[in-house]
């Protein structure tokens, strides 16, 4: 079917909505996010669960399955779904693509949690649980563009920062909950049940809030107008690179600094903590848990505060105290004597990229107008995402491993250089920019 072909988006003028409809729109976006995040994460706590129950050693081919799907999903499904769901939401509306990506992942929770194991049905056990795993990252990679755009554009004029910021509210709180989860079956389920059947759980409660989330969104408004989701370059790739190259490539940028220190911080530092400073598995889930939760409720405050300095000077903040701060606090963790001053040094770190975390979405949709907004946010993040955020951890362990762990706490300086370029050349949100005023330019 052709585009001119397709139904257009039905928006609405979003200038009209009062304060209570559009926190109720930004309460029912960030759900699905929050939703798509404890899935995410559920199988990352549980995986050690159920993988001898898809993946025996005592097969070389599965073993094989195995490494290809963590390179598939990793590495190949977030930006085919970056563009996919991008595509979508600049040619259908938001919504749409929002309600097929929460779909999405309810269905590859459910799937997982329902899987028979390979001793019932052999090899097509862990090549469905591949391919769960694609429909998972899939539908993660399309969630973050065009809920960041629908975000964006719901939120009022001057609070735009503020709103925005609970994508990473709800990000944060997807892996606590999931941590949550996975704590209290500890408590309450022995190792044995654990492994045969108490890792299903967390799925099952992702299928259910996931069918939630889904109904919230079902209500939002729509906020693509008709006019932009029926011009010709209306989710076109093409037209993305050929008419804002400038703005693609910060995006690019931008996410490739940030990416890398939001998961250098938030996940390899907690096995940095233990290879490195020491601290007992205990104690690092501990600051972990109490650091993330702080980071977590910071957002919003940081989000304000863009709305008042503007997302330019938040970005060149965040490029300065990256390339300034990264490497002495590296080092000062690596020596901390107790878990209470690795915790306040991690959290420093953590509130330095909150600079880039609580503005992260909206600081990319102004760069673009709205008929290839979720695109040109979701697409190029998905990438960069991938190729810096997701081989954080894998860098990192093998410069410690050839004895040049230092060597990584520089690297994440450079990217820091990269993303004070970006801030330099980004234009000023204030002045310049798609998203103005009251309505959605």
């Amino acid at each position: 079917m052709s585009h001119a072909a397709t139904p257009p988006a039905t928006g609405s003028d979003v200038s009209e909505m009062s304060d209570g409809k559009r926190i109720f729109a930004i309460f029912a976006a960030s759900s699905g996010n929050l939703v798509e995040w404890f899935d995410f994460y559920a199988y990352a706590f549980t995986a050690v669960y159920f993988a001898h129950a898809f993946f025996p050693k005592s097969n070389p081919t599965v073993e094989l399955m195995n490494a290809a799907a963590v390179f598939a999903i990793g590495f190949l499904m977030r930006p085919i779904g970056g563009w996919l769901f991008g595509m979508i939401a600049d040619r259908f509306g938001r919504k749409r693509s929002m309600i097929i990506a929460v779909l999405m992942m309810c269905g590859g929770s459910l799937m997982i949690g329902l899987l028979p194991t390979y001793q019932s049905i052999g090899v097509l056990a862990p090549a469905l649980l591949l391919l769960a795993r694609m429909v998972q990252g899939l539908s993660v990679g399309g969630e973050y563009g065009t809920s960041a755009t629908y975000m964006s554009e719901v939120a009022k004029a001057g609070r735009r920062g503020f709103f925005s910021s609970f994508q990473y509210v709800t990000l944060i709180g997807g892996q606590l909950l999931a941590s949550l989860v996975v704590l209290i079956l500890h408590a309450t389920i022995d190792d044995e049940h654990m492994r045969a059947w108490g890792w299903r759980i967390p799925f099952f409660i992702g299928a259910v809030a996931a069918l939630i989330a889904l109904f919230l969104r079902r209500t939002l408004t729509e906020t693509l107008s008709d006019d932009h989701a029926q011009r010709k370059e209306a989710g076109s790739l093409r037209a993305l690179l050929a008419q804002h190259p400038k703005a693609f490539l910060l995006v690019l940028g931008l996410t490739a600094g940030g990416s890398l220190m939001f998961y250098t911080w938030s996940t390899y530092m907690q096995k940095y903590l233990i290879n490195t400073t020491g601290l007992p598995a205990a104690a690092t889930s501990v600051v972990m848990t109490s650091v993330l939760f702080i980071f977590m409720l910071a957002q919003p405050a940081f989000g304000a505060l863009s709305d008042q300095l503007g997302r330019r000077t938040f970005i060149i903040i965040f490029g300065v105290l990256g390339i300034v701060c990264t490497v002495p606090l590296l080092a000062r963790i690596a020596t901390a004597s107790t878990p209470f001053i690795a915790g306040a040094l991690v959290l420093a770190g953590m509130l330095m990229i909150s600079f880039y975390t609580s503005i992260s979405g909206v600081v990319k949709a102004e760069l673009f107008p709205p008929e290839v907004r979720a695109l040109g946010v979701g697409f190029p993040y998905a990438v960069a995402n991938a190729v810096f955020g997701g081989t954080a951890e894998y860098v990192a362990l093998a410069l410690k491993n050839a004895g040049h762990e230092s060597w990584f706490g520089w690297y994440v300086t450079a990217m820091a250089v990269l993303v004070l370029v970006v801030g330099l050349l980004m234009p000023d949100n204030r002045k310049e920019g798609y998203l103005r005023g009251d309505g959605i330019h």
